[in-house]
């Protein structure tokens, strides 16, 4: 049997738990240690997940042939580099950096070391999606909302690159074509950044993109609906599950999942209802285990450094929109 992949964890906040759990279920991989400037939290999680914890991320790195970077994103640039230059392969939890200055570099820093660099946009990988043949969605025009109550981890950016930008990945890797046109606007409610954001997207071939997120809502909310022609698809990412109608001209043979509408020329059309059947997975574990394979069988991650940069890219377009008139409330009570 082939040498396991030694994997470090940078990082060991709320996600970075969840990740050194999930890294020590994965057959591929040997769990090295970790390391977290926090010491006394770093002590905590050592002897609660029977890990050990290294004096600095130079040491850690020198022991491992991978490494899953879940800081905070201000550090996701300075933690790359120092791994790039080691060579070691590299899962970056999303966004890829801070800026997109960061990211074109990393970019061009991964190519250059030839070493496998995924970028952790988990949605990729939500059972909702799964679920969908991708080749066929061919969206026309895609509404999305992403709403999540107040939480101060991920304040350090926007809810741009905090929330939307998952979306903005997703559309990306559906709608293959240009950007044409940009509109955006949102609002600083409880941080210096928006908190709340809608963007008009508006593709070359046609297709359009509503997206809102916020950070601020009362409730969480995580749907995408899609129109394309003969069909309307609704994910809902919290449920994870899909729904599909379609428009057929004629009858099927399953009665039950569809009804018919009359139209102005008194002619008929046939909606088709449709759940696709859902794929049970950890998303987290699963684009890790595609990070092991990648690496073991030399092959391209599913979710690349080149996709990180484009979503963080389209997310900076659309912030420096917001920003151009943003105005930052004062708050009164």
């Amino acid at each position: 049997m082939k040498d396991k992949v030694k994997i470090g964890l940078l990082g060991a906040g709320h996600l970075g738990k969840i990740h050194l759990k999930l890294l020590k279920e994965i057959e591929g991989f040997e769990v090295v240690g970790f390391y977290d400037p926090d010491r006394t939290k770093a002590e905590t999680v050592a002897a609660d997940f029977g890990v050990p914890f290294f004096e600095s991320e130079q040491l850690l790195i020198e022991k491992c042939d991978a490494l899953d970077i879940v800081t905070p994103t201000t550090t996701h640039y300075d933690c790359a580099v120092m791994a790039i230059k080691k060579f070691k392969h590299l899962f970056i939890e999303k966004p890829l950096a801070y800026t997109t200055t960061e990211a074109s570099t990393l970019v061009k820093l991964v190519e250059e070391a030839r070493i496998k660099c995924m970028v952790g946009h988990v949605e990729r990988f939500n059972p909702a999606i799964l679920s969908l043949n991708k080749k066929l969605i061919k969206p026309l025009f895609i509404e999305v909302h992403r709403l999540a109550q107040f939480n101060p981890r991920g304040t350090d950016v926007s809810v741009v690159h905090d929330l939307m930008i998952h979306d903005l990945d997703i559309i990306l890797s559906l709608v293959k074509a240009n950007v044409k046109r940009i509109s955006a606007s949102g609002v600083a409610i409880v941080s210096s950044t928006p908190d709340i954001a809608n963007a008009r997207i508006e593709f070359d071939n046609g297709c359009v993109a509503n997206l809102t997120a916020s950070r601020i809502s009362v409730k969480n909310m995580r749907k995408m609906r899609i129109f394309q022609p003969g069909a309307y698809i609704s994910m809902d990412f919290l449920k994870q599950k899909s729904e599909i109608f379609r428009i057929e001209d004629t009858p099927t043979a399953n009665k039950e999942n569809q009804f018919d509408i009359e139209l102005a020329d008194n002619s008929k059309k046939y909606i088709t209802y449709d759940v696709p059947e859902k794929k049970e997975v950890n998303a987290i574990k699963m684009e890790l285990e595609l990070f092991l394979k990648s690496i073991v069988h030399n092959k391209p991650t599913p979710v690349n450094v080149h996709d990180g940069y484009l979503a963080m890219e389209l997310g900076q377009r659309i912030l420096d929109k917001i920003n151009s008139q943003l105005v930052v409330p004062p708050i009164h009570f």
